[in-house]
């Protein structure tokens, strides 16, 4: 059974439905492996907008520490890399990327909504980074690009929570927008996608953006060769 629902996947348009519910839509290794599979197919086709939802109460409540007490220390190391080369892949994309969030999301669920172009809240999302708790560097460079490091370091330092009014206002989102709008605004999306080819956008992305991904995998990696990882986390989640 899939983790993942394809809503839309026709010529242009390559919309996924993250589909744990019964899990908040927690990115276990099956989840973050299956979107890295739908962005392989976008690669090899004419797909020019990419749509990411959260089905059921939430978009992500991000990594699934399920089991964590029994998974080999390696295998959870390289599931954080996996989802950091997500995480790039989203963010240096040729098309255009729409991120849509409701609810409460949590670390990289956060983190998967930070790296894309249009970034969409219902009036009822909330946002939380607590992966510094354990020690853990994912995401928090991209952050600072989209909030600024003054903000970014207040939500970090005390894993604070903000609403979608807090995330419009920082920049880390860019919409507020009732769910009941959002087909309205996945309309808007489609067309501004046509405007550009996706070499054109992704060489326009590129001039417009100072975003270092190989440090954020290089701070990532630093962090989780720090003794004690599986330790922390499990303090953490205590």
């Amino acid at each position: 059974m899939s983790d993942i629902e394809i809503v839309q996947h026709d010529a242009t348009v390559l919309h996924i439905r993250l589909d744990r519910p019964e899990k908040r839509n927690a990115l276990s290794s099956e989840l973050v492996e299956e979107l890295h599979g739908a962005l392989d197919v976008a690669q090899e086709s004419a797909v020019r907008l990419i749509v990411l939802e959260g089905n059921g109460k939430n978009f992500s409540a991000g990594f699934d520490f399920t089991g964590i007490d029994d998974e080999p220390l390696a295998q959870i190391c390289w599931r954080f890399v996996r989802i950091q080369q997500l995480l790039q892949r989203l963010g240096t994309s040729r098309v255009l990327t729409v991120a849509l969030a409701h609810g409460r999301n949590f670390g990289a669920g956060a983190d998967l909504f930070a790296a894309c172009n249009w970034r969409v809240c219902a009036p009822d999302a909330t946002f939380r980074m607590p992966g510094l708790k354990f020690g853990l560097v994912l995401g928090s460079t991209r952050l600072a690009d989209l909030v600024g490091a003054q903000n970014a370091a207040q939500v970090l330092d005390g894993s604070e929570t903000f609403d979608a009014a807090q995330a419009y206002e920082m920049g880390f989102a860019t919409r507020i927008s009732e769910k009941s709008d959002w087909p309205d605004v996945l309309k808007a999306a489609s067309e501004v996608s046509e405007n550009l080819s996706p070499v054109a956008r992704g060489l326009l992305y590129e001039a417009l953006s100072e975003h270092d991904y190989d440090r954020d995998m290089a701070l990532l990696i630093r962090s989780l060769s720090v003794p004690g990882l599986k330790e922390r986390i499990q303090g953490y989640l205590a």
